[in-house]
């Protein structure tokens, strides 16, 4: 069976245009899967990445260094971004904390990330964490898709690349 995602506006902030992917036929992005998920598990670590979300969206733009590299080879990224004294902060029982709640994604650009989904990762590498590891395969192989679908011209730049463009029918082969 081919799999198949269609792209999802999600959020559109000063800075910032989020999108996501649904896969198949959901009407459901897997960002909005992975909110779902963790909104009452992890609630502190979920607030703190979408903390983050908002504040790259309307205050910095997506800056290459707020993207958290996970493996070498990876084509995606994650959030939060790295560090602990970092602004918002995530604290757990009076300290801050790193925040073990990965949220993979694609920076496009300073304008468009892509949101996919994620875990808490319990391991020093994404690839060997049971948590995450199939949230950080899925992130690559959409990367991919998507970064083949913008040489395509399937996905185009709009408004000084702010925004994208994309056919409401158009699919991404993974």
């Amino acid at each position: 069976m081919n799999t198949f995602a269609h792209i999802k506006p999600i959020a559109r902030y000063k800075k910032v245009a989020y999108y996501s992917v649904c896969m198949n036929e959901d009407v459901i992005s897997v960002f909005e899967h992975f909110i779902a998920c963790h909104e009452n598990t992890e609630r502190e670590k979920l607030n703190h990445v979408v903390a983050w979300i908002k504040q790259i969206g309307d205050k910095y733009g997506a800056q290459a260094h707020f993207f958290r590299p996970e493996a070498e080879s990876a084509d995606a990224a994650a959030l939060p971004p790295k560090g602990k004294d970092r602004k918002p902060q995530y604290t757990e029982l009076g300290k801050t904390k790193a925040n073990n709640l990965r949220l993979y994604c694609l920076r496009a650009n300073e304008n468009v990330v892509f949101l996919f989904s994620g875990a808490i990762k319990t391991k020093q590498k994404a690839q060997e964490c049971p948590n995450v590891k199939s949230h950080f395969k899925l992130a690559n192989q959409l990367t991919k898709a998507i970064d083949n679908a913008f040489k395509e011209k399937d996905i185009k730049w709009i408004e000084g690349a702010s925004l994208i463009d994309v056919e409401d029918d158009f699919k991404l082969n993974l």
